[in-house]
């Protein structure tokens, strides 16, 4: 809506200059707002910001926020936690063939072992009368799109995509590819030292 030159326009100009003219009061002690040095007034809209900092400051400072204004939460003490876990050398082949990452050395172990530790915390957590949830959005209306197919027919197009194709097939490469057992690696070493 374009404003006309209209006794309405002449007033949100008077109003707007009478705004950006206005002495500027302290600084806010509030830590809501820290600016290092606040600009002049209008000079930009960080100065817009420093504004609406000291009117939230000021004017709302019983403003009731979400995000709680200290930790709700406490450590867990150490002799709430279970025993360390300590990690055979048998698990360590188990993880490293599954999830494809070499330890190796006792860092690596011991890095694990802290994110064990870690981990424990959670068997602290008391979750009675908790129901489990089935999604983050589970209070809200998920609204689906009608099932309309409204492409297709470009399986060739598609294909063409792909670097390999076997028959109307896209050739994915290898992924999971097991490391070599413990007893395998140590052979495979002293060979390769001959």
């Amino acid at each position: 809506m374009a404003l006309r030159n209209t006794a309405q326009e002449r007033y949100i100009t008077t109003c707007t200059l009478r705004w950006l003219n206005q002495p500027t009061p302290p600084r806010p002690s509030h830590p809501r707002c820290v600016l290092a040095e606040l600009p002049t007034r209008g000079a930009s809209h960080w100065g817009m910001r420093a504004q609406w900092c000291r009117w939230m400051s000021s004017s709302q400072s019983g403003f009731i926020s979400k995000v709680p204004q200290y930790p709700t939460w406490e450590p867990v003490a150490e002799r709430q936690l279970p025993s360390p876990t300590k990690v055979s050398l048998d698990l360590v082949d188990k993880l490293e063939r599954l999830a494809l990452v070499d330890f190796g050395s006792q860092e690596g172990v011991e890095c694990l072992e802290k994110a064990i530790r870690f981990a424990d915390q959670l068997h602290v957590v008391d979750t009675d009368g908790v129901e489990p949830m089935d999604s983050v959005l589970e209070d809200r209306a998920l609204y689906l799109r009608e099932d309309i197919v409204t492409e297709g027919n470009c399986a060739e197009e598609l294909l063409r995509l792909s670097r390999i194709t076997e028959e109307e097939y896209f050739v994915a490469p290898p992924g999971n590819i097991p490391l070599p057992k413990r007893e395998e690696r140590t052979t495979m070493l002293k060979h390769s030292e001959l």
